[in-house]
């Protein structure tokens, strides 16, 4: 089959064997996979192993399974999340993101991921799509459930509520709270198409943290009380002191982008305003099931953050082009299978 591969420093597509799958697994013929934040940072990394096949943002097909599997329909639809123990003391808190017993993920763990034409799961990780959802949209259920995760990670959704960077998490992040009924939803972004894609999806305002004055926006905006809830999505070392600057007092900040730097901050900030800063990481298949719903529903369209639809063999010219130069906000790679 065909994947694009991990090799030498840069993607490539390559020919590799089909997914050989045992008794207990399932094989699924990948439909639509998005590309995550995720896999560019482990890209950009350098410590990636040769040959990876990343990918998890997806929506597959189920083809074949094993002979123990029982009630996964062939033909059925599901997005892919990972497996966990149930009984750890992580995943007795509710918290199975964080299993290291029995923990299994594709594309960003220890199975090969979804930038393939076939992929190997088990019947734990599968979430079946409902009817309603086309294959596009329910291979962004993730990045909304990402977003929703952060949002659950606060202890009070009430606005004013301001979301740092609008990349595919942060327009989620806007998508959701409009969703919530939280108002009003400010924007912080410096390219002004996502500004603009932002008030179409729920944002009151859309603000350019280097065209504008920001302390002074932020003052008139929250009648000088500051945000009663801030995400960081940028990944801007510098915004966690931003988000601290311009929360409320006894208000919430989330940092929901992976920050590999040192991010300083004046911790007497937080003393004097009693906020709460809190970080997120992954989500839970129920925040998977519950996006899908929505998205069932007709109130969830993540499909406007989608920006290039492309095949296999073109995702390694688009990172470079597209996703490298931060032109793309959402990537889908659509297989000959869902075209057809």
């Amino acid at each position: 089959m065909q994947a694009v591969v991990f090799r030498g420093g840069h993607l490539e597509l390559a020919t590799v064997p089909l997914p050989e799958i045992e008794s207990d697994a399932v094989l699924l013929e990948v439909l639509n996979v998005g590309f995550c934040g995720s896999d560019h940072s482990l890209i950009k990394s350098g410590g990636l192993a040769e040959d990876t096949i990343l990918g998890h943002e997806i929506c597959g097909r189920v083809v074949a399974c094993g002979k123990d599997v029982r009630d996964v329909a062939i033909g059925s639809r599901a997005i892919v999340r990972p497996t966990a123990c149930g009984q750890c003391r992580d995943c007795r808190a509710g918290r199975p993101y964080f299993c290291q017993s029995g923990r299994r993920s594709i594309g960003i763990g220890d199975m090969p991921g979804a930038f393939a034409e076939y992929v190997k799961v088990y019947p734990d990780m599968l979430i079946p799509v409902p009817h309603d959802v086309d294959s596009r949209n329910a291979a962004l259920a993730e990045a909304f459930a990402a977003a929703l995760h952060g949002i659950n990670c606060i202890d009070a959704i009430e606005g004013p509520a301001l979301v740092m960077g609008g990349g595919p998490i942060g327009l989620a992040t806007v998508c959701l709270l409009h969703l919530m009924g939280v108002s009003p939803i400010v924007l912080s972004e410096p390219v002004a198409s996502k500004r603009k894609l932002a008030r179409e999806l729920g944002a009151d305002f859309a603000l350019d943290p280097f065209g504008e004055e920001m302390g002074r926006r932020v003052f008139e905006l929250t009648a000088g009380t500051g945000f009663a809830a801030v995400f960081e999505c940028s990944g801007v070392p510098d915004n966690i002191q931003k988000a601290l600057d311009w929360v409320a007092r006894g208000g919430d900040i989330c940092v929901v982008s992976m920050i590999f730097a040192p991010a300083p901050i004046v911790p007497m900030t937080l003393n004097f305003k009693e906020a709460r800063l809190t970080g997120c990481y992954s989500n839970t298949h129920a925040e998977n099931r519950q996006c899908l719903d929505w998205m069932a529903e007709g109130r969830l369209d993540g499909r406007p953050l989608i920006t290039d639809v492309i095949d296999l063999a073109q995702l390694p010219t688009v990172l470079r082009e597209r996703i490298d130069t931060g032109q793309a906000i959402k990537v889908i790679v659509e297989t000959g299978a869902a075209r057809g």
